[in-house]
């Protein structure tokens, strides 16, 4: 590596996307496969069978790859800001750019974008990754990019989160994320429970798992939520201030919360109230149907038909022969 009037010299490589990542990717592939695998045997479920199965797996699947997909994400606190700042250490040219923070459950994203892209002779357009996972050291990646010669802005976002910042932000939204993050695998695993009580005839235990994946999901964002108690740090750029807010994870996940809750309560309301409705939708009194229908049916044996033998009458007693 040379120097650059001094200074390391940027890399060109495109870095990390603050929304989506590999493992995301990964997740939302396993879900869409199952989907396509669910739409292919589809067609042999007969009658409004086929739609009450199509809609039941969908929702699952919805909900099933939302607590997982989230855990990956980058957006559960997002925040810009347009700016002139420098671009370089120990240099006085300013650039124009778009600065954006993108808190996840396990790191930060700091995002520099040129307004225009190509300014100075370069092409400004950087996404670095911090991660502050327990098994991960945050001021170690902090000092990794000092070595590569990040730009200014985001050097100076990146350091509001480091140990030994005045902030002291880094631990409240280590351990938020962290206890977030176990809440929703607890919810991932009472999803799942739910499925399997869904698949059997206990209808309403598998309402209340709905409800308990719900109130899971509710936890895990009051956990994450613990990170307003902190005193806001500010993030000034000049005259401009980045502030963050609550991104799409935050409230996709508080939406999918709530339609476990209302899902839950129509299960148990429908079995209290209106259980034929219920089974109906969970395709179960067709099941019912065919089995007394299978019963009705009695097969005789020919040899008693030539026998003449016939079925015992009752016997009439005559009260008076005593």
């Amino acid at each position: 590596m040379t120097l650059f009037n001094g200074i390391y010299p940027f890399y060109p490589q495109q870095r990390k996307a603050f929304v989506f990542d590999v493992s995301t990717i990964i997740v939302i592939v396993v879900f869409l496969t199952l989907a396509c695998s669910f739409l292919l045997i589809i067609p042999g479920i007969r009658g409004r069978a086929r739609l009450y199965w199509t809609l039941r797996v969908l929702l699952s699947l919805v909900v099933g790859v939302v607590i997982v997909a989230v855990q990956f994400t980058g957006d559960w606190e997002t925040g810009w800001v347009k700016v002139n700042t420098s671009y370089k250490s120990f240099s006085s040219v300013l650039v124009n750019a778009d600065i954006g923070l993108h808190v996840g459950l396990a790191g930060v994203n700091v995002t520099l974008m040129g307004n225009p892209v190509h300014q100075v002779n370069e092409t400004i357009d950087y996404n670095e990754h911090f991660s502050w996972s327990f098994d991960a050291d945050y001021d170690h990646s902090y000092d990794k990019g000092l070595e590569k010669g990040l730009p200014s802005p985001i050097l100076y976002v990146a350091e509001k989160f480091t140990t030994h910042s005045p902030c002291g932000v880094l631990r409240q939204y280590r351990i938020s994320g962290h206890y977030a993050s176990a809440t929703l695998w607890v919810a991932f695993c009472t999803w799942l429970i739910s499925n399997m009580l869904f698949s059997m005839p206990v209808l309403v235990y598998g309402g209340y798992m709905l409800l308990v994946t719900g109130a899971f999901m509710i936890f895990s964002l009051l956990s994450f939520s613990t990170v307003r108690n902190t005193l806001v740090c500010p993030i000034q750029f000049g005259t401009a201030t980045l502030h963050i807010g609550y991104g799409g994870s935050f409230w996709l996940t508080l939406a999918i919360g709530l339609l476990c809750f209302v899902s839950g309560i129509t299960v148990v309301a429908l079995h209290h109230f209106n259980l034929d409705l219920l089974k109906t939708f969970f395709d179960l009194r067709e099941e019912a149907a065919e089995e007394c229908l299978e019963m009705n049916d009695v097969y005789v044996n020919p040899c008693f038909v030539k026998t003449g033998l016939s079925l015992p009458q009752p016997s009439k007693l005559n009260p008076n022969s005593a």
